[in-house]
């Protein structure tokens, strides 16, 4: 590898811009090699604006190119795994925009790539790198919560359908609603403060009910997709759920796309011995028992955080051999929640994992 990690980005959509605005800040660190789209439009937009000289329409052309050292992965979900596996074993470094997968078989072909290459296979994980999160995650790790053992998380939404009609809305391309879109996020940072216990059991439910409602979003996060007026719409709009941990903890969850509800918000509500803490929309409160809020964090508007951090941290695992605070059974272990989720909602009872 070169002084500098020569990376190639997949997938010229929303998450693309985000990922590349990131690398571009990364001069001394990393070269973007390479842009790609299957619309050569999008491809050739961004190989403009972020000054990239090579513009591909063919992914397995940069998988298979020996002088590229990692690809990024941002295109529609049912891709990810599918272009992930495949440059991992073309040894290849791989960071990839969230789900990790559309499946529980996916997300194992994943890790086993991973482990079989010997390369950095990393998931977007942004909301671990949020300011408050940092700081709530170090008050745990000092001891302060004493045992986690009960929590509660979501990601709920007014009215926030993404690219209704387009892939988002479409099971066979994104994998599910809001559950897999936004359940990825709340999940995993709930699980990343409890310190990642291995889930043995979920019960859930799952509804479709504004499919037909043309009601414009009111969800800045909604922006993403491209909407398709007779597109399909066979995903759930809202689901709840219930998972219990081999360690005796339990999550409470819910995420929704559309629902009746006073206003959107995202929050990890934790339980623990010693004290409880809140997460809400970036902001950290922490409770004691005697005397209410003990402290309350409020978001740190400088620096890098989110997306942007958690790119330079891959970076920094790959080119500095910096400790990953991700590792494929992570990813492994969220796509089994969120398919046994689903399977539930259908069957509707708790499924064994």
């Amino acid at each position: 590898m070169s002084n500098k990690l020569r990376v190639a980005v997949i997938g010229c959509g929303g998450m693309g811009n985000v990922h590349l605005s990131t690398y571009v800040q990364m001069p001394d660190q990393v070269e973007i090699v390479a842009v790609c789209d299957i619309i050569p439009e999008k491809a050739q937009a961004y190989a403009e604006k972020f000054g990239v000289s090579r513009v591909v329409l063919d992914y397995n052309e940069l998988v298979n190119d020996p002088t590229i050292d990692a690809i990024n992965i941002t295109t529609p979900n049912y891709l990810h795994s599918i272009i992930a596996e495949a440059a991992l074993l073309a040894g290849k470094h791989v960071f990839c925009e969230k789900p990790d997968a559309i499946s529980v078989a996916e997300a194992a072909r994943m890790k086993e790539a991973a482990e079989k290459s010997g390369k950095t296979l990393m998931v977007m994980r942004n909301n671990r790198y949020y300011h408050g999160s940092q700081y709530l995650k170090q008050f745990i790790n000092e001891g302060n919560m004493g045992e986690i053992y009960a929590a509660r998380c979501g990601w709920q939404r007014r009215r926030g359908i993404p690219g209704k009609g387009g892939w988002f809305t479409t099971k066979e391309q994104s994998g599910g609603g809001p559950l897999i879109d936004l359940g990825v996020h709340m999940i995993d940072l709930a699980l990343w403060l409890m310190g990642n216990p291995r889930p043995v059991a979920v019960s859930g439910c799952a509804y479709t009910k504004f499919a037909e409602d043309t009601t414009e979003a009111d969800s800045e996060h909604a922006k993403f997709g491209e909407a398709k007026e007779d597109g399909t719409f066979d995903v759930e709009d809202l689901a709840m759920g219930f998972i219990r941990f081999d360690n005796g903890a339990c999550l409470q969850i819910e995420f929704s796309w559309a629902s009746n509800i006073k206003e959107e918000q995202r929050f990890v509500e934790l339980r623990g011995t010693k004290s409880g803490a809140t997460w809400r929309n970036e902001k950290v409160e922490i409770y004691g028992e005697a005397s209410g809020v003990l402290f309350n964090h409020e978001p740190i508007l400088s620096g890098i955080n989110g997306h942007g951090a958690n790119i330079r941290h891959f970076v920094d695992v790959v080119t500095k051999g910096t400790q990953p605070d991700f590792v494929p059974l992570q990813g492994y272990h969220m796509i089994q929640i969120l398919e046994a989720i689903y399977k539930s909602a259908e069957l509707g009872h708790e499924i064994q994992l």
